[in-house]
């Protein structure tokens, strides 16, 4: 009896074809990547997850799709790496989408979902988006992005235009779309929006440098999941990975094809333009003050991880080079013993993988507005402490030293240390008023739980979630209450709940710019249930982790109307506001135990404020109301300097002008 294979054999590049034509990458360029089967994969390739659409609008042509059931392309593993061939182009695609897609799932320990349409039946209904789009030959220029509005990946060809003749062919068509990198780069942008539809807002200048350094974490560390390039590169550098390599750097063939000296970005050093020779990056605490451009931004924060990794990677191969030295420290001249390769390669690739899942796993662990570098490192730490123990390695203290070396800290703790790192759990009061009230929130979720898992599909996911968050009308019991209300009245005009989450919940919302229900009623501070999640996971003692994750998220408008020792303050008593500001706050649940195990507030005020009549944003929180101020406090945001100011409903591409840029 036949049984269904595991995942697809798909051939591709590992890095882009440009290392294909030199002699000493050629071989490990060739990769075949597996990818899960999908039974029900149409010819585009159009999966459950991706649906490939091959037109290009500088051609006016359709390229034939794909199928990757035709028996003689499943006999070779899929159609060989190719340049000219349309249909490898959407292969590639394909094959690098889904490989970062299920990396994410397993580290979420859930299926994703991408951002959904709103319904143009209601303003506030959203459809489910069922497959992302990607088009490989979307346009004719350099760049290539996601687009929220289309919920599309769009990727460019154009003609290289190199620095030096001797790097390459001037005027060879580059496409973008079989670049790892870069694929992995966007797909990896589109499931962040997915998860968090706020951190495209410009609120401070960690928000659009985290969106593009978190992409190129996974687009690095995917290239540890290619055994014969890691072997090569261990063997090259003789286990320093710390030096030049090829698994530091990004988009090698882009970044050449568009005058650089070099690949796109570099996690590891940069190349001299006057010696064109190659340097090692060297941590500085001052950069990150003085830095706000997104993709050098986003740089400091990629090295800060890529430095946490080397630092595990060390500290796990340090007993293997003590054996292979005799304790001396220093190797021989000439080849690595390939036995050596093989076990260095293992634990680089244990590392990295490490690594990678605590990052995904760390944006559950996340505020859902106003990101910063140091909420990040918090939730680096609060998950992994979670899921793991007994750090017997020190991955955590190599993470915070990482941070640390670069100048990035975060507010509200007393010390940099792994205890005070970890956001602080959420006590239990038996005594207290909101604790009944919470064991009676968890069991509705814990409800939630028992229908989640037994979805037959991410359309049935989304649709029992939406089911969950709001109130629904049924035809036989009448309307079922939701989180949403059930949130809204049991802690309506709850200090203990204001204080937990950061958000207003009080009589006196409307004086706070804050607007009422519309839902609900006028006595209750309008919010709304960003998101709904169901995560389980296995630590490494064996135990699973079973969890519901809720993002809360507020908004307010008013007026500003002076400015107060360094700070904005804004006079209280707003009906209408020319800004609006957003707080949230994600709550943790252990569903093991009932208990809300976590709250990560962004506050929407300074509730130490509210009794002088005025509420007041920190220079932070302040950053992305500077575009309404008239050039009075600061420089336009870079928000505004990329994108314009916002407008409501507005549809512009905001990735497609960050990567311009």
């Amino acid at each position: 009896m036949l049984t269904r294979p595991p995942f697809r054999k798909l051939r591709g590049y590992a890095f882009d074809p440009s290392l294909s034509l030199k002699v000493d990458t050629a071989l490990i360029n060739r990769i075949t990547y597996k990818v899960v089967w999908e039974d029900n994969l149409e010819a585009g390739p159009r999966g459950e997850y991706l649906e490939i659409m091959d037109y290009d609008p500088t051609v006016e042509k359709w390229y034939v799709p794909v199928n990757l059931n035709d028996p003689y392309i499943l006999a070779q593993d899929g159609l060989d790496p190719s340049g000219s061939n349309p249909q490898f182009h959407q292969q590639m695609v394909y094959a690098v989408a889904m490989t970062t897609i299920k990396n994410f799932e397993q580290a979420l320990g859930r299926p994703i979902l991408w951002r959904s349409h709103i319904s143009r039946n209601s303003a506030e209904a959203e459809d489910f988006t069922h497959r992302l789009r990607i088009y490989p030959h979307a346009f004719r220029d350099a760049n290539a992005y996601y687009s929220p509005h289309k919920k599309a990946l769009l990727f460019g060809y154009f003609s290289a235009r190199p620095a030096n003749l001797g790097m390459q062919m001037p005027n060879n068509l580059t496409f973008t779309c079989l670049s790892h990198d870069i694929i992995a780069h966007e797909t990896t942008h589109a499931i962040l929006d997915g998860l968090y539809q706020r951190f495209t807002d410009d609120t401070n200048a960690d928000v659009l440098a985290f969106h593009e350094a978190f992409s190129d974490v996974v687009a690095l560390f995917q290239h540890f999941t290619f055994p014969e390039v890691l072997k090569n590169q261990i063997a090259a550098t003789r286990g320093d990975l710390a030096s030049q390599n090829l698994l530091g750097k990004l988009a090698q063939e882009f970044g050449t094809a568009i005058g650089r000296y070099g690949a796109l970005r570099d996690a590891l050093g940069k190349i001299d333009k006057e010696t064109n020779q190659w340097i090692p990056s060297i941590p500085d605490p001052g950069e990150y003050a003085r830095t706000m451009e997104p993709h050098a931004r986003g740089a400091i924060l990629v090295s800060a991880i890529f430095d946490a990794f080397l630092t595990i990677y060390k500290t796990r191969v340090a007993d293997l080079l003590r054996i292979a030295t005799g304790g001396s420290g220093i190797l021989p001249q000439g080849e690595l013993q390939p036995d050596l390769v093989n076990r260095l390669a293992d634990e680089a690739a244990k590392s990295a993988a490490h690594v990678l899942r605590i990052c995904i796993r760390a944006l559950d662990y996340c505020p859902p507005v106003d990101i910063t570098y140091g909420d990040f490192l918090r939730a680096l730490i609060t998950a992994d402490l979670d899921l793991v123990a007994d750090d017997n390695k020190d991955y955590r203290i190599a993470f915070v030293d990482a941070f640390r070396k670069r100048g990035i800290y975060p507010t509200g703790i007393k010390n940099l240390s792994v205890e005070s790192l970890r956001y602080e759990r959420v006590p239990p009061n038996p005594e207290g008023p909101m604790e009944g009230l919470f064991q009676k929130i968890t069991e509705f979720l814990k409800e939630f739980r028992e229908e989640i898992i037994y979805a037959s599909s991410r359309r049935e996911i989304h649709e029992k979630t939406k089911k969950y968050i709001a109130d629904s009308e049924d035809d036989e019991e009448g309307e079922t209450e939701g989180l949403h209300r059930r949130l809204s009245e049991k802690f309506a005009n709850s200090p203990e709940f204001e204080k937990l989450t950061g958000l207003v919940f009080h009589e006196h919302h409307q004086q706070l710019g804050v607007p009422s229900s519309r839902a609900y009623s006028e006595k209750l501070a309008s919010f709304w249930v960003h998101s709904l999640h169901f995560a389980s996971r296995v630590g490494p003692d064996g135990n699973q982790r079973n969890q519901i994750i809720v993002t809360l998220i507020q908004r307010a408008r008013f007026d500003v109307k002076k400015e107060e020792s360094g700070k904005l303050a804004v006079k209280a008593n707003l009906q209408t506001g020319q800004y609006s500001l957003s707080g949230g706050c994600t709550l943790i649940f252990d569903l093991d135990q009932l208990k809300l195990r976590y709250a990560i507030p962004k506050p929407l005020l300074d509730l130490e404020a509210l009794a002088g009549g005025e509420r007041k944003l920190d220079e932070g929180r302040a950053f992305a109301f500077y575009q309404y101020s008239g050039g009075k406090h600061a420089s336009p945001s870079l928000y505004q300097a990329y994108f314009g100011a916002p407008k409501r409903g507005d549809n512009g591409e905001p990735f497609a002008f960050l990567h311009t840029h």
